[in-house]
């Protein structure tokens, strides 16, 4: 068997996918996680296993599936025994708790739901019991197991609804995003084929699995035929041992990421801190020029990000041999068959990536144009080269006394100063103005306290327009995150900041 990765991604569903990697390297590591190798035959053998022992549960082709687990080579298994079947799976992410599982799990009519028992202090099981979930069952280091004799035939339409993704609900419900094969195949394959990665490459996978990044990523590792390290729990600098001891070359996951690896190297200027990596990577929130430049020039590595959502898992991504300063102010190109157009600024998509819509179909009669392509509130314009850069979010735009005012233009700027270490810009009510530009700042350890007029006077003498200057400063000790790549959630900070 002699398959081009090109020639792979023109399987129909994930699990053709891996029966094609199956076969093309049986014995070669897909993915290691502690001690543990789980080959690629050992992910056909062992997922058809636990499809088995679904199917002995009642679990039949259709059959939602919701599960809520950790970044573990039994996830990975039992998410692809789920697609061996052809059921309907709803990931979760495991940070989530009553409220959104709870709306998760009514909103899809799960019949199953996969939990991990009690995990970090935490009790899955009893949050189940609690929500009233049906067909709950552990799936921890114990899978169902069965005989791959009684299963019916793997699924062939790549085209029909098989996944069910959530978006975050950081300011509402979450929304049911709606996934088939051949989207998230998609998207998986517009990622491997833009960092161009060989079977000699070691990648990684720090995020939560549940992520859309999960499939994502896994594409590109069935393609290329590489294996990833999987992180359960991630946190520098506990994690930089394994990545030493698996020799990662291809780290990241999102700009959050980027900023924890370069902390680390600071501790120790020119020793890198993983000698075999090469390439960081990621996307999920915009990546200010200055961290890209601090990255290249302080860790020897190269950063390529793009620009991703639930609804559309890889949507653009820098190359590694583009031009540093594209690889620096873009997030990269789009790849071959994702439509691009910019509609009174906002960024709009259309291509086999894209998702099918939403669980509700008012949602999705809002989310489309016309023309089928997907609103995604984002602004942005694209450059001579195709390459896209995002200005902000259209919920992002500051509006005083009338002007426009990007969000993300201050922070891209408030970044280059030595005593900010992650900054996040919001407007804020006000009678006056309509609202005001409010800095909230996170600080390096060490570093001079910031002071309103050092803010404004550095912001100036960068050639920032005097109507876009921040008229409040707010100094914290963290910025609050999301739990999976790490955003920052600015509805909090509107929360916190909006009433004082």
């Amino acid at each position: 068997m002699n398959e081009t990765p090109y020639a792979l991604s023109s399987s129909r569903t994930l699990w053709e996918l891996v029966a094609r990697r199956a076969a093309l390297t049986p014995g070669h590591p897909l993915f290691l996680q502690d001690d543990r190798t789980l080959t690629c035959d050992g992910l056909r053998a062992r997922a058809e296993r636990v499809a088995a022992g679904l199917y002995g549960m009642g679990v039949r082709p259709g059959t939602v599936v919701a599960w809520q687990l950790p970044t573990r080579i039994e996830t990975v298994l039992l998410s692809f025994a789920l697609a061996r079947l052809g059921a309907v799976q709803s990931p979760v992410i495991p940070f989530y708790r009553d409220r959104e599982v709870g709306f998760a799990l009514r909103e899809s009519r799960a019949e199953f739901f996969a939990v991990p028992g009690e995990w970090r202090g935490f009790d899955h099981a009893e949050m189940a019991r609690r929500l009233g979930a049906k067909g709950v069952f552990e799936a921890y280091d114990d899978l169902p197991d069965g005989d791959p004799s009684v299963l019916p035939p793997p699924p062939s339409d790549g085209t029909a609804v098989r996944w069910i993704y959530w978006t975050s609900g950081t300011t509402s419900d979450p929304k049911g995003v709606l996934h088939t094969d051949r989207s998230l195949l998609a998207g998986g394959s517009c990622l491997a084929h833009a960092l161009r990665p060989s079977a000699d490459d070691v990648g990684s996978i720090a995020f939560p699995y549940a992520h859309i990044g999960g499939p994502d990523y896994t594409v590109m590792l069935l393609l290329y035929g590489f294996p990833a390290v999987l992180f359960e729990q991630f946190a520098l600098p506990d994690a930089l041992a394994a990545y030493r001891g698996h020799g990662v070359t291809m780290a990241g996951g999102s700009t959050a990421f980027y900023s924890m690896f370069l902390a680390e190297q600071r501790k120790k200027p020119g020793t890198p801190i993983v000698p075999s990596l090469r390439l960081l990577a990621g996307g999920g929130a915009p990546k200010p020029p200055e961290l890209y430049h601090a990255v290249v020039r302080e860790m020897g590595v190269r950063l390529t990000h793009g620009y991703g959502m639930t609804e559309v898992p890889m949507i653009t991504m820098g190359a590694p041999d583009d031009d540093p300063e594209l690889l620096a102010t873009t997030e990269g190109r789009p790849p071959e068959g994702m439509e691009i157009r910019i509609v009174d600024g906002e960024v709009r998509l259309r291509g086999e990536a894209v998702c099918r819509g939403y669980l509700d179909p008012g949602q999705t009669a809002e989310a489309f144009d016309e023309e089928g392509f997907l609103r995604t509130g984002d602004l942005g314009r694209l450059k001579e080269t195709g390459h896209l850069v995002l200005t902000g979010r259209l919920k992002d735009v500051i509006i005083r006394k009338g002007e426009n005012i990007s969000a993300q233009e201050i922070e891209d700027l408030l970044h280059r100063h030595p005593a900010v270490g992650d900054v996040a810009v919001i407007g804020l009510p006000d009678a006056g103005r309509g609202e005001l530009v409010c800095a909230v700042v996170e600080q390096p350890p060490g570093a001079e306290a910031l002071t309103l007029p050092a803010v404004t006077a550095f912001l100036r003498a960068e050639g920032l327009s005097v109507h876009k200057l921040p008229e409040r400063l707010e100094v914290v000790d963290a910025l609050p995150r999301g739990e999976t790549l790490r955003k920052v959630l600015k509805y909090k900070l509107r929360e916190r900041y909006s009433g004082a």
